[in-house]
């Protein structure tokens, strides 16, 4: 009898810290398993250099998303960004979006002016007010051959 209970006690034991575990394994990898708790939007940028799945999307500074998916427009030669964000932030269709770099040779993140003149963005909606990234590498060789004009 006493060894069914220690055999049991095991059981319970193991059984806790696979939940534990898969619980984690949910919290830490961003999974969603009920229901999603964002929608996407478009945006359509001449260059998204350097701009990768999983960056962050950004506004004013905080984390409100992320980049889903890029592919490219062959009609219209434009690189089209997925981006997922966080239900409960208003993006009007006056935002502005601008593909910024994190200090001086840092990773890009997608940084989005929410405007709030026009209507909101629905699931799906398209940005198309949109900055592409800064080449810092083409402006310090401008710089340093002297093609800048002062």
């Amino acid at each position: 009898m006493k060894k069914y209970t220690i055999e049991t006690v095991v059981g319970i034991f193991v059984v806790l810290g696979l939940i534990c575990i898969g619980y984690m394994t949910v919290k830490l990898g961003h999974v969603s398993l009920l229901g999603d708790d964002s929608y996407s939007l478009l945006a359509r940028f001449n260059s998204v250099t350097g701009l990768r799945v999983g960056n962050p999307v950004e506004i004013l500074g905080i984390q409100i998303g992320k980049v889903e998916q890029i592919t490219m427009d062959q009609k219209n030669q434009k690189a089209i960004v997925e981006i997922k964000i966080n239900k409960g932030i208003n993006i009007y269709d006056d935002a502005i979006a601008s593909i910024k770099t994190e200090g001086l040779i840092g990773d890009k993140f997608l940084s989005i002016d929410p405007g709030g003149g026009g209507s909101l963005l629905g699931p799906r909606g398209t940005i198309t007010e949109t900055q592409a990234p800064v080449d810092i590498i083409e402006l310090v060789s401008k710089y340093a051959f002297g093609e800048v004009k002062k």
